[in-house]
């Protein structure tokens, strides 16, 4: 999760975030060298008092002007168009699960099994237990096996709202009426927090995502245990 004067992104917990870092890094490299090309270019002619009386009318200036620019935006659109195909690619997931979003909290639905659905409130500030961390905290998590593909139905029951986690590379809007889906493999055991990231009223701030990712046969035994407390 972030933490407290945090520049850069939070640690990747999926591939997916993995390739969304190396994008952003590649794209940071390009805007740094424009930016600092830039700047010696405007450094050079405050400082320097030689002109040339031909430079405006220069077309060799011109094409490369035009050219480069080109250039540097190919290098940028290539491996994100790759990217946002990767993102959009949901291969055979072995769980899929349905977010709805309430005001102000969201209800799971774990679609391969029957009964198994439950809400997600924020649990209040005065109730957290030591270590649990305030706005973020869940009194359920969306518990899912690790690496494993899972596929997340998202939907809304009134306003929009957006079922964001930054560490798995994973923002999908929650539309009323309409089912969105998203995808993501956690590539290790974790607790991974995020938020509602639509401005949906006045408790926006109070949605808390909590996905933990275990290892498989814990996941069996989680559903076990929710399920007969369901039936109880």
């Amino acid at each position: 999760m972030a933490h407290p004067s945090q520049l850069g992104f939070q640690d990747a917990a999926s591939p997916i975030m993995r390739e969304l870092l190396g994008f952003h890094d590649h794209a940071l490299m390009i805007v740094f060298l424009i930016s600092t090309f830039v700047l010696y270019i405007i450094v050079a002619m405050v400082s320097t008092k030689l002109t040339n009386k031909f430079l405006l009318d220069s077309q060799e200036i011109e094409i490369i002007w035009t050219v480069l620019p080109a250039v540097i935006l190919i290098f940028i659109a290539l491996p994100s168009l790759r990217l946002l195909y990767l993102m959009d690619e949901i291969n055979d997931p072995h769980l899929t699960i349905k977010a709805v979003g309430h005001q102000w909290y969201w209800s799971y639905e774990y679609t391969d099994y029957e009964e198994l659905a439950f809400d997600a409130y924020m649990i209040p500030t005065g109730e957290l237990a030591p270590g649990q961390f305030r706005l973020l905290e869940a009194d359920h998590r969306m518990v899912v096996p690790f690496n494993s593909p899972v596929r997340v139905l998202i939907s809304a029951e009134d306003v929009l709202h957006s079922w964001a986690v930054p560490s798995l590379g994973v923002k999908m809007d929650a539309v009323p009426g309409r089912l969105n889906q998203t995808a993501f493999v956690a590539s290790r055991p974790g607790v991974f927090y995020g938020q509602c990231s639509e401005i949906c009223g006045a408790n926006h701030s109070f949605m808390p995502i909590v996905v933990e990712a275990v290892p498989l046969n814990h996941f069996e035994d989680w559903t076990l245990t929710m399920l007969q407390d369901i039936w109880l």
